[in-house]
């Protein structure tokens, strides 16, 4: 490999929380590869999704910025990548790296591979976008035309069953053995960037059978609950439209969501297994610098809510495990780092530890740097839904500019956010200090509508509430053949309006 440069293979599973590995202290999930991932290097325990929504993450990670530069905080699905922006793959790729992608990118146009040499994509069923993805014509091959989602399952709710075609189609699979192959296919003159994306375990929930029974054997953990979260007629706007939008699942019923989530979890890790063991055979894991993250969580029934969307941890902090090539003392090993980082951060990570400069226009900052940041600053969506997150070392503070509601937690001694400080008089001055800062972030939409007034936090009044049905069935699929119009191209379904 010319001047002995590094490979770099970036891993990214969608709406997994940082707290669902054996390596961040979970009871019981099975995680062994990421928790030997995590003792060959370093653990980010405080890692952010500034926006907890798919598309934006995801621009935010692609190009090293905030959502105020690269322009998206409400999941525009038919918004261009920025073109004067540079992504993390057209760096690498200028840089003289061969760059792949496999999975989802979550772009527009679908094809678009934003710097990538090439890319195999898989979309998670949308040709009304345009494009045919490389998994349904897999798919097609295997003699299952258009029966991605035969199984009846949807993107965006907690239905599950097992799933409804043999073992080596399922995504997860086809994934990880194209990943496996493009390693196997690489130029052996020139370093690689390699990006695997994972759609799993964002629902549908369809784990393989096998892994379902094993999360049968156990007795699953209960979610969490806060003082603040029991009432719901008490819940601000944006979590009362969360509650109402999802059934109301029995206890069993959220145990039962869990154990599908949890099997989609460790089909990925086992399956990460296959794609570490084919770096091993071909000579490259001692010379490839490797990272795992996810654009968000999911609240899987914490505080009695669901997905994504909101700054809680459950939602909003991310796995984030950084491995460098043997004996590489910038990252070190079996490490844990407390410091406060966010998916701006891995581009200008990954770029300077393969000693590639930095774009001027990366806001994020190298992980493995002495400089840290004071506060991260989360905010997402601009409707009655939105919400603005301000964090520090310790404390958190959550706005919710409809019905202007304040939440405060003290992340040291609380981090399941079972207490809310908003309105406490001891916390008074930290809570003043927040909003100051959170202030100083607002951008756009939030000052233009009049949600800030003389420097101070005043959101809106939205209104009664009235409850819509849910009129596309949680943004059910069908079957796709003949493909589905490329209609609707711009609308939002499957989420809280």
């Amino acid at each position: 490999m010319s001047e002995n440069r590094k490979n770099v293979l970036l891993i990214m599973a969608d709406q997994w929380p940082a707290r669902l590995m054996g390596a961040s202290g979970h009871p019981f999930i099975q995680t062994p590869t990421l928790d030997q991932l995590a003792r060959n290097g370093v653990r980010y325990t405080n890692a952010y999704s500034e926006c907890p929504i798919c598309i934006p993450a995801r621009r935010t990670l692609m190009t090293g910025t905030t959502t105020r530069r690269h322009g998206d905080r409400v999941f525009g699905t038919t918004n261009p990548m920025p073109g004067d922006l540079p992504t993390l793959a057209g760096t690498f790729s200028a840089a003289g790296y061969q760059t792949h992608a496999v999975g989802k990118l979550h772009v527009y146009p679908p094809r678009d591979r934003i710097g990538f040499d090439d890319v195999q994509l898989c979309e998670e069923g949308r040709p009304h976008l345009g494009s045919v993805d490389d998994y349904d014509i897999f798919l097609s091959d295997r003699g299952h035309t258009g029966r991605q989602y035969a199984h009846g399952m949807s993107n965006n709710n907690y239905m599950h069953r097992p799933w409804h075609l043999d073992e080596a189609s399922h995504v997860t699979n086809w994934a990880s053995e194209q990943m496996c192959r493009t390693i196997k296919r690489r130029d052996p003159t020139r370093p690689a960037f390699w990006y695997l994306s994972h759609t799993p375990p964002h629902p549908p929930l369809i784990p393989l059978g096998f892994y379902m029974e094993l999360y049968r054997q156990l007795e699953m953990d209960e979610p969490l609950s806060g003082d603040w979260s029991k009432d719901s007629g008490r819940l601000p706007r944006a979590l009362q439209m969360v509650r109402n939008f999802y059934p109301q699942y029995s206890a069993f019923e959220i145990a039962d969501i869990r154990r599908a989530f949890y099997a989609l979890c460790t089909h990925i890790d086992h399956q990460l297994r296959i794609v570490f063991g084919t770096l091993r055979e071909e000579g490259l894991l001692d010379d490839t610098i490797i990272m795992f993250t996810t654009d968000h969580g999911d609240m899987l029934g914490d505080h009695g809510l669901l997905a994504k969307r909101t700054y809680y941890e459950s939602s909003a902090n991310v796995p984030m495990i950084l491995a460098g090539p043997a004996g590489d003392g910038r990252i070190g090993t079996d490490r844990v780092d407390d410091r406060l980082v966010g998916l701006q951060d891995v581009m200008p990570t990954l770029l300077t530890l393969a000693g590639i400069d930095v774009p001027p226009t990366c806001e994020g900052m190298d992980m493995t740097g002495d400089v840290r940041r004071e506060v991260l600053y989360g905010d997402c969506l601009e409707t009655a839904g939105g919400s603005r997150m301000v964090r520090d070392a310790r404390h958190k503070l959550i706005w919710y500019p409809a019905g202007n509601v304040v939440q405060l937690f003290d992340l040291i001694e609380d981090p399941l956010e079972t207490r809310d400080l908003g309105e406490v008089a001891e916390a008074a001055d930290v809570r003043a200090r927040l909003e100051t800062t959170l202030v100083r972030h607002l951008w756009g939409h939030d000052l233009e509508a009049g949600w800030v007034r003389d420097g101070r936090l005043v959101g809106f009044d939205p209104g009664a509430y009235t409850a819509p049905p849910d009129r596309s069935f949680s943004g059910q699929r069908g079957i796709h053949f003949p493909e589905p119009p490329q209609a609707a191209q711009d609308k939002m379904v499957g989420f809280p309006q």
